[in-house]
């Protein structure tokens, strides 16, 4: 055949394959592409564990989340400081014992009366030797302004704590939504990275198969090549930030493994769950994280009155049971009294001044702290309000992208076909199609995920 009859020829077989999607799409009755064989084209294989409704992501962090036992555990500390508080105006008893044993004594006689070889003698010995002595202290507080006023300020610290924990709850929430659709995002993109591919090496024996046939040159096949390692580092790329969203999924359930999604999985659903599981506040303030910052305020004004009771000044009622094995002479060996005790706290260097200056500078910090709070949760209410229309005008432009690049990937594969266009504009075209396909995909996840945190911004959960 002559080889000027043999390029429409191959045009013509080449066109066929090209536009095998198009022709397809419109029920045209056309040859399927050329089927591709690789290893890579293998999906990655699923996690060991996977998880599929919001209730099962909970009963793992219940079981396993150690930022949340953290804030468990700061409310049982809080609640043992409330005890130890409430001790300082019980009752106290304390007992002592001790036996002695002098080293260095001395004996001396003395007289004790007169008998029938005259004055009769006996030897003392001082001081004395080999004793045990015992008491018991009771104490009772009277007049404690101060153990009085740390039971109050125990208690607040205590509401504190549950409120950080509650935020905790809400903020682990709000990882484990994020991790979910982190996932289900890179578990697609991986599937659109295959897909790339798979279709990148078509083009690649279609465009070896023109070449045979003297329509295509070895410019052509290197750019078709050149797009297949483009694919495939796009593709190692996906898959291993599929690896690591699994690898972060398990981390926010408590399990240092990869945690993986199933595909039948309603990611839709996430949103519902969340209001089923999370309840509004009303307000910013009722927010957790804020709530807490204010009753810490209230820890640190209460410090500052903590500190001016210790000026006051403290009353007692003491009583002490003491006994020895010592001869005493006069007194009785056992010996009980009772007694009001009176401190008042004069001067001890200015300690009391510093400390007054200190809590004061901490009440000072905590309103700061308090103010900036709010500010910060106004702002992310806002922005995860803001966000869902965000999301849903980014989703629209990019499926609008991704329509466009539709189109003119079939435009170049028909100009490709009649002879008018080249292989470069070919493979951009196709490469174009692969990005905005990615970025639907992205813009798809990302609603859903906006939607989340527009519920989990203003919210409590008391799961």
């Amino acid at each position: 055949m002559p080889r000027i009859m043999r390029r429409p020829l191959a045009a013509a077989l080449l066109s066929m394959f090209l536009l095998a999607p198009s022709a397809h799409a419109q029920g045209t009755d056309v040859p399927a592409p050329p089927s591709v064989q690789d290893p890579m084209l293998l999906p990655v294989p699923r996690a060991r564990i996977e998880i599929a409704t919001w209730e099962v992501a909970l009963q793992h962090v219940r079981a396993r989340s150690t930022d949340l036992r953290v804030a468990a555990y700061a409310i049982e500390r809080a609640e043992a400081q409330q005890r130890v508080a409430l001790a300082g105006t019980l009752p106290s008893l304390n007992g002592t014992g001790a036996f002695t044993h002098q080293i260095i004594t001395k004996d001396t006689p003395q007289p004790i009366g007169f008998g029938a070889g005259g004055v009769q003698y006996k030897t003392f010995t001082s001081p004395a030797s080999d004793y045990f002595t015992g008491q018991l202290v009771a104490t009772q507080p009277i007049l404690a302004l101060r153990a009085w006023h740390n039971i109050g300020t125990a208690r607040v610290a205590t509401d504190a704590s549950r409120l950080s924990f509650e935020d905790a709850k809400r903020q682990i929430a709000l990882s484990v939504a994020n991790s979910i659709v982190g996932v289900v995002t890179a578990e697609r993109i991986a599937e659109l990275n295959r897909v790339g591919l798979a279709n990148a090496l078509q083009r690649v024996e279609l465009t070896a198969r023109k070449s045979a046939l003297g329509g295509a040159t070895g410019l052509d096949v290197i750019r078709a090549r050149q797009d297949v390692e483009i694919a495939r580092a796009t593709l190692v790329a996906g898959d291993e930030s599929l690896r690591q969203s699994r690898e972060a999924l398990g981390l926010a359930v408590g399990l240092p493994e990869q945690v993986g999604v199933p595909t039948n999985v309603d990611i839709s659903g996430l949103e519902r769950d969340a209001r089923a599981t999370c309840k509004p506040a009303a307000t910013v303030d009722e927010r957790p994280d804020v709530a807490a910052l204010r009753t810490q305020l209230d820890v640190a004004s209460r410090n500052i009155k903590d500190v001016k009771y210790q000026f006051a000044p403290v009353v007692n009622l003491q009583s002490a049971l003491a006994t020895t094995t010592t001869d005493t002479g006069s007194s009785p060996n056992t010996t009980w009294n009772v007694q009001a005790v009176l401190s008042v706290p004069l001067w001890e260097g200015g300690a009391r001044y510093g400390n007054l200056r200190d809590a004061h500078a901490q009440e000072a910090v905590a309103e700061q702290k308090l103010e900036a709070g709010r500010r910060t949760a106004i702002i992310q209410v806002d922005q995860a309000r803001r966000g869902v229309t965000v999301s849903e005008d980014r989703r629209r432009v990019a499926g609008a992208a991704r329509d466009l690049a539709a189109e003119t990937d079939r435009l170049v594969r028909l100009a490709y076909q009649e002879g008018r266009g080249t292989s470069l504009e070919l493979i951009t075209a196709a490469q174009s199609l692969r990005e905005a396909e990615i970025q639907l995909a992205l813009r798809d996840f990302e609603l859903v995920k906006s939607r989340v945190l527009a519920v989990l911004a203003l919210a409590s959960c008391p799961w």
